[in-house]
């Protein structure tokens, strides 16, 4: 296994609009985020990943582009999108970018031409299909709507969307697209980007034929497609290989051997991947499904991948909230689910807020929602003739905008985040949880995530050490060993309300242990057995 500077790196991902706003109109900006990046430095971050910023519609909070060469207006202009990109690398840091091209808005002159007429030049740089009897080409579903299709009254076609109506899906067969895609990604390597997020990435190539689903609410059928190695390698071989850049593919429907399909060593894809087997597939805390999942990727990529390790995004609600417990053990949980993510095999992540316990949020209202996923769902399932109310509560919790609230700067009016009106609701809890209080308190989950990553990065075998789990049935405790050469790490978790009790496997029985980190004040450094508060976390370093 190579080692490389973005399998050490820790990734902290900055949602932009919901991160610091710098002018008062309620929405977070570039500007705001240049103002904070000395904060994202102290917290001992490496790789910063920018939501898309690109013009838009915003339809889709930014995942609908009309211009990738363009910078919407509400986040800053290009002359901001640049001094970005130098106060970033003068403080050390790297930036990477958000890579949408699955998709573009409805919006875009690439689309508008090719919806203009059926004989457009550009009519095939989009997926356009006739009628079946009167109804749509199949009975596939898009993530965002019942069809995945949209009927064009002008050419009596349907054009194909994965997401949304106003995402259409661009067609990668035709051979002029790639090559415009490969320009833009050019652009902004050129401009001094170190890397892309691509959004969806596996989704590109699509099913010849377009066959109907046996099961249409199981959308694995729009990914892993043939074709979709052989556009990603013409990347790799196009623009990628020419430059020293990090990589991670969003790749949904995916098992740890096709996952290393796309970032095997020897392949020539892409450097890692986010796979969704916990974010997606995973709607509560499951620690015996939680185990298989990551001892199946550790060793589906052993020596030739690369993983990484989040629990939450903007997409997937906050952590504390959903996989931890965000009331009575909050910090204590925060502080474990952080250990938990840097300290497994792979690159982690960090979404703004997480690293102060953010927690999800319940708006009142669907009209206080923006999630257009969320919203499109609630009307169908309403006008199928569910209550209203009853939708509503069904769909809260894994809601989007979960994890969109503003980021909460301090306990002053609207957090700290803007003098203006927030253009998503505030969490109401700001005035206790906030990066002010946190830096003040030597105890906080804050301060907690700054040694937690001082750490990594002083420990090989955190970063590239043999994954060893000690309690694999064990439904509470999660506890396993990371071992480099000589050096070895021991991570001991108690996931859950409850006191539970580790005994220490007889091969370390009977070796120095130093505690490094803890999540509970006042720990005693006990012999074989090992008792542990609810929601406890220490880090041991092994004397071998």
């Amino acid at each position: 296994m190579k080692k490389t500077w973005w399998k050490e790196a820790v990734v902290y991902q900055v949602y932009w609009r919901s991160f610091f706003d710098s002018n008062g109109d309620g929405v977070g900006d570039i500007e705001g985020l240049i103002e904070k990046l000395d904060y994202i430095k102290n917290l001992g971050i490496d790789v910063i990943w920018l939501n898309p910023m690109y013009e838009s519609p915003d339809k889709d909070n930014g995942y609908d582009i009309s211009n990738y060469c363009g910078v919407m207006e509400k986040a800053g202009n290009m002359a901001s999108v640049e001094s970005l990109i130098k106060e970033v690398h003068q403080r050390g840091l790297k930036i990477i970018m958000d890579l949408v091209v699955n998709h573009t808005s409805d919006h875009h002159p690439w689309f508008l031409e090719s919806k203009s007429s059926a004989d457009n030049p550009k009519r095939n740089w989009y997926i356009w299909k006739d009628s079946k009897d009167g109804r749509p080409p199949n009975n596939w579903r898009s993530y965002f709507a019942p069809s995945p299709w949209t009927y064009d009254e002008t050419s009596d076609q349907y054009y194909f969307h994965s997401f949304a109506k106003e995402q259409p899906d661009l067609n990668w067969e035709n051979p002029d697209v790639r090559q415009e895609i490969y320009r833009i990604m050019k652009f902004w390597l050129d401009k001094g980007i170190d890397g892309f997020r691509m959004d969806v990435i596996n989704l590109l190539a699509k099913k010849q034929g377009y066959p109907n689903a046996e099961d249409p609410f199981n959308l694995s059928y729009l990914a892993n497609n043939p074709g979709i190695h052989d556009y990603l390698q013409e990347m790799h071989h196009i623009v990628l290989s020419k430059y020293d850049i990090m990589t991670v593919g969003e790749i949904p429907f995916v098992s740890p051997q096709e996952g290393l399909l796309y970032v095997s060593e020897d392949r020539n894809e892409l450097n890692t991947l986010f796979h969704f087997q916990i974010a997606d597939e995973m709607p509560a805390w499951d620690m015996l499904r939680f185990k298989r999942i990551q001892k199946d990727w550790y060793e589906g990529l052993k020596g030739n991948g690369w993983n990484s390790q989040f629990l939450n995004n903007h997409d997937h609600t906050r952590q504390v909230t959903r996989y931890g417990n965000d009331k009575e053990y909050r910090v204590q949980s925060a502080k474990l689910l952080a250990v938990l993510t840097h300290t497994l095999p792979g690159t982690p992540y960090i979404y703004q807020g997480e690293e102060i316990g953010m927690t999800g949020i319940r708006y009142d209202k669907i009209e206080d929602y923006q999630d257009i996923a969320m919203k499109n769902k609630y009307r169908e399932e309403v006008e199928k003739g569910q209550h209203p109310d009853e939708v509503l509560r069904s769909l809260q919790p894994l809601s989007r905008d979960n994890s969109r609230t503003p980021m909460q700067w301090n306990d002053e009016e609207n957090a700290g985040f803007t003098s203006g009106t927030p253009w998503i609701g505030i969490n109401p809890n700001y005035k206790t949880i906030n990066t002010e209080n946190e830096q003040k308190d030597p105890m906080s989950v804050l301060n907690f995530y700054k040694k937690l990553i001082s750490i990594r990065k002083d420990t090989d075998a955190m970063v590239y050490g043999d994954y060893h789990d000690l309690t694999e049935n064990h439904a509470e405790l999660y506890a396993f060993t990371r071992k480099l050469d000589n050096e070895m790490i021991l991570i001991i978790l108690n996931h859950s309300d409850n006191k539970n009790e580790f005994m220490l496997p007889e091969e370390l029985a009977d070796k120095n242990k130093e505690l490094i980190l803890a999540n509970y004040e006042c720990v005693k450094d006990e012999a074989e057995k090992i008792m542990l508060h609810p929601h406890e976390a220490r880090i041991y370093s092994i004397n071998l």
